[in-house]
C-alpha cells in the first residue's frame, strides 16, 4: 500500500501526470462506481481478473487518500485506523467478552454497537442513511425494508402492471411491486437483474 501511495504522489506531483493532478473527490464519484461494479462482476470469475479489479477499487482508496492528504483533511493513515478499529469494536465476540453463536446473534450485535455509535451525534433519519449512488433497485429494496413495507406476492406485480398507466410513474409503480416480491422471496433484485443481464450479454456476443 505505501508503494501504492508513492506512486500516487508522484503522478500528483506538479511535474507529475496532467490529468491526475486535476482530478478531486468529485470528480473521481463516477470512477469509484465504475470500479466497484467491474469488481463485482468479476467475482465468481477468473481470479486473476478479480484481483486485478481490486486493484482498480484500491487505487480509488489511494487516490482519494492522497487528494485528502494534500488538502490537510485526512491521510490514508486514518483510512486504515478508522476501519481496523470499527472492525475491533463491532466484533466484541472475537475481540471482547461478548459471545455470539450465529450470524444472527453477529448483525444483532453490530446494529446495536452502531445505535451506540450514532448517540449523541445529530439525528439522521434511517432513509437518508441509503446511499443515493446505489442501484435504484438495491436503493428500492433497502428503504422499503426501512420502511418495513408489506412484503410482496406474485399477484400484487400483476396487479400493479394491470394498473399502470403508461407513464413513468406507472412502471415506477410495477417496478417497486417488483422489489416487495423480491423481498418475499429472499431475493436481492439488484444482483438478480445483474446475474439476468450479463446472462444475456454472454449469450448475444
Amino acid at each position: 500500500m505505501q508503494r501504492l501511495l508513492e506512486v500516487m504522489r508522484q503522478l500528483r506531483a506538479p511535474d507529475g501526470c496532467p490529468w491526475d493532478r486535476e482530478q478531486t473527490h468529485e470528480s473521481l464519484k463516477i470512477y469509484m462506481l465504475e470500479e466497484a461494479a467491474e469488481a463485482v462482476d468479476a467475482i465468481g470469475g477468473d481470479p486473476t481478473e478479480l484481483a486485478g479489479e481490486l486493484g482498480d477499487v484500491l487505487l480509488q482508496v489511494a487516490f482519494h487518500s492522497v487528494i485528502a492528504e494534500e488538502q490537510g483533511s485526512f491521510s490514508y493513515q486514518t483510512v486504515e485506523t478508522q476501519i481496523v478499529e470499527k472492525l475491533i469494536r463491532r466484533h466484541p465476540h472475537i475481540f471482547g467478552e461478548v459471545s455470539a453463536s450465529s450470524a444472527d446473534e453477529v448483525v444483532t450485535n453490530w446494529n446495536a454497537i452502531k445505535t451506540l455509535e450514532r448517540a449523541g451525534k445529530p439525528p439522521v433519519h434511517p432513509l437518508e442513511r441509503v446511499p443515493s449512488a446505489l442501484g435504484a433497485l438495491a436503493r428500492g429494496a433497502e428503504i422499503h425494508k426501512i420502511l418495513e413495507s408489506p412484503h410482496g406476492s406474485r399477484a400484487a406485480v400483476v396487479d400493479a402492471v394491470q394498473r399502470a398507466n403508461e407513464t413513468t410513474e406507472g412502471v415506477s409503480d410495477v417496478l417497486e411491486a417488483v422489489i416487495n416480491w423480491a423481498r418475499d422471496l429472499g431475493v436481492n433484485p439488484e444482483v438478480a437483474l445483474r446475474e439476468r443481464l450479463s446472462a444475456r450479454v454472454r449469450d448475444a456476443v
